[in-house]
């Protein structure tokens, strides 16, 4: 069932297309290598204008996004965006909502709040109402597969050229099995950031829970603050283990897929800052929801990477710590999109100037990337 609306803010059509970016160096992280990334790019067009969302995610989604969910949101409003998301969750309900469904859902969505404002000529953060101007962020990368001189370069940039206050390193090397190094490398990122730069770890669930601990009180001595993923985000038995006993906060939740996972994890007291990624939790409806469950529970959140596709929802919350500022996709978002932000100072900063999420997809210089 469709609502009712007028014909120039019907849906008519939905297209999708994937782009596959090498990295600029092998990556790696506790339990992950890669040396690409892989980005669908979903277009929604209604009344004459197109609105454009994506997620990172394997190819695979793009005939989620150009088959079944096109299906589901032809012929609805434009401007009733809820009812368009619940018609691609009702669609997908026998191919599982957790995962690559979720993530299909997410592009459709925010290209339906891109094109929303397009369609009104106001900025996405306006339409959704703004609890702050900028939005602070943390250099993200780090990567286990990076030596001294690779890390440097990177941390100098994130702290000494763009005035970034906080910034994030990836530990639990080969699912922790090389501590040794992991501890080098924090007492190496805090030496070139110095004392006045919050410093984070991520072992992307690559520890045990008692070796997690380990490592926490061995790193405290370098003032981490924050503690992602010490041990998978499906224990959480063991995220609240680890919380209990260490002094950085704790915090996951990057690998959720909708609503219920949130209330799960905050529900289990696992962690201390809620992740949300507006590229795999239902997009940015989604993410509005997830946001005010964390709210319920007194708990902040913290968008994960898509830094530009984060900017106009993380600034429109008042229970928002930061928003990371991944490297892969600070690189991807400035070679493929138009209007993409600037970290510099530390913050992004919604352009109130450009109608919806204020990015226009530069197709030509994606074309060498596209697959399939």
């Amino acid at each position: 069932m469709t609502t009712t609306s007028r014909l120039d803010d019907c849906i008519d059509a939905v297209t999708a297309q994937a782009y596959e970016i090498p990295t600029d160096a092998p990556e790696a992280d506790g339990t992950f290598e890669w040396t690409s990334t892989t980005l669908v790019l979903a277009q929604v067009t209604a009344g004459g204008r197109r609105g454009i969302g994506y997620t990172y995610a394997t190819s695979a989604a793009r005939e989620l996004i150009a088959g079944p969910l096109a299906d589901a949101v032809a012929g609805h409003s434009a401007l009733d965006i809820t009812a368009a998301w619940q018609s691609m969750v009702m669609a997908m309900r026998n191919n599982g909502r957790p995962g690559l469904v979720s993530c299909a859902i997410s592009a459709v969505d925010t290209a339906l709040w891109d094109l929303k404002g397009k369609l009104l000529d106001t900025p996405v953060c306006r339409l959704l109402g703004m609890a702050r101007a900028e939005v602070p962020i943390y250099g993200s990368g780090g990567f286990t597969t990076y030596d001294e001189q690779a890390t440097r370069t990177q941390l100098e940039r994130w702290v000494d050229s763009w005035k970034i206050p906080r910034v994030k390193i990836k530990i639990g090397e080969s699912s922790g099995s090389a501590v040794r190094r992991d501890i080098r490398r924090i007492a190496f990122a805090r030496k070139v950031i110095g004392h006045d730069i919050a410093l984070y770890v991520d072992a992307n669930g690559g520890y045990s829970r008692k070796q997690a601990i380990r490592v926490a009180h061995a790193m405290d001595e370098h003032q981490v603050s924050w503690f992602e993923e010490p041990v998978s985000s499906d224990d959480l038995v063991g995220l609240r283990q680890v919380r209990e006993q260490v002094r950085p906060d704790v915090t996951a939740g990057e690998y959720g897929y909708d609503l219920a996972y949130f209330n799960r994890m905050l529900a289990a007291e696992a962690v201390d800052c809620l992740q949300i990624d507006v590229t795999r939790c239902g997009g940015i409806t989604d993410w509005l929801r997830a946001a005010a469950v964390a709210a319920a529970n007194n708990v902040e959140v913290s968008g994960h990477c898509a830094p530009n596709l984060h900017a106009h929802v993380a600034a429109s919350i008042p229970n928002l710590r930061h928003l990371e500022y991944f490297h892969d996709h600070h690189r991807i978002e400035h070679l493929l999109f138009d209007g993409a932000l600037s970290p510099e100072g530390g913050a992004l900063r919604p352009d109130q100037g450009r109608p919806g999420l204020g990015l226009e997809f530069k197709h030509r210089d994606a074309e060498r990337f596209r697959v399939g």
